[in-house]
């Protein structure tokens, strides 16, 4: 008989662990709060429509996931960070909350710019900084994971509000990856292509830029929200122990030339 002891695989399951997620009503936001819960997590749904984030609440624990929900525009930073306060720490962090105003750089106005720049990244390096600071406090590691972009990493005609806070982002994972390491917090981002969501379908885009998008992946086809929920766990779990300040690109390729 061999002698020879073979290593074990970390666990992806995330049992007695805490994760709030942003932007949970619908899309991706929804799919990482399912996939967390589904691990074992146990696992508060954020976003600014109660009736919405509620439901998904509820549709979890009907799978027998352990969910809760909270109406909540994390925005208002002063609210949320009291928020945060009040509750056990998050042993993870899903910021998943964001909003895209695709136009020509002529037609952007001071608006857009403040709209895009304050939820994608004032809103975002916020809540990380309130929820880092009651696990640094705690003495607990943690898991931060961002929700990016592919256009994290490259540029778009049309999108250049878009691209800088994605751009943003990427930028601040590295960052506090640095900063919070020390701590046992590790900090990354998932970024994925075009997703068929809420969000990218309410773009009214035709067949033909369908087409051009999906050009553009080399696997030949959009993302799905399925897509995306291994990497969620992955990141948030102990197999992804000696991860922290990378982009896990979802792109089917796309910015792979």
């Amino acid at each position: 008989m061999s002698g020879t002891a073979l290593p074990r695989t970390p666990s992806f399951r995330l049992d007695g662990r805490r994760a709030l997620v942003t932007g949970a009503g619908r899309g991706i936001g929804l799919a990482a709060a399912a996939a967390l819960a589904e691990a074992g997590a146990s696992v508060l749904l954020c976003a600014r429509t109660e009736h919405e984030v509620q439901s998904a609440a509820d549709a979890i624990r009907a799978k027998g996931g352990a969910a809760d929900a909270i109406a909540l525009d994390i925005t208002d930073v002063e609210r949320s960070g009291r928020v945060v306060a009040a509750m056990e720490p998050f042993d993870i962090l899903v910021n998943n909350a964001g909003i895209n105003r695709p136009k020509p750089l002529r037609d952007v106005g001071p608006d857009d710019f403040d709209a895009v720049f304050g939820l994608n990244v004032r809103a975002t390096y916020f809540l990380t900084q309130n929820v880092a600071s009651t696990l640094m406090a705690a003495g607990r590691a943690g898991s931060i994971i961002h929700i990016s972009s592919q256009l994290g990493h490259v540029g778009a005609a049309d999108r250049s509000l878009y691209v800088a806070s994605k751009f943003a982002v990427e930028g601040l994972t590295k960052a506090l990856a640095v900063e919070l390491g020390p701590y046992n917090i590790r900090v990354n981002a998932v970024a994925p292509t075009f997703t068929d969501t809420p969000l990218t379908r309410s773009y009214g885009l035709g067949p033909a830029a369908m087409e051009g998008i999906k050009a553009k992946i080399k696997l030949g086809r959009i993302g799905t929200v399925e897509d995306l929920m291994g990497a969620i766990v992955f990141l948030a779990s102990d197999a992804a122990a000696l991860v922290t300040g990378t982009s896990l690109v979802v792109d089917g390729g796309w910015t792979a030339d």
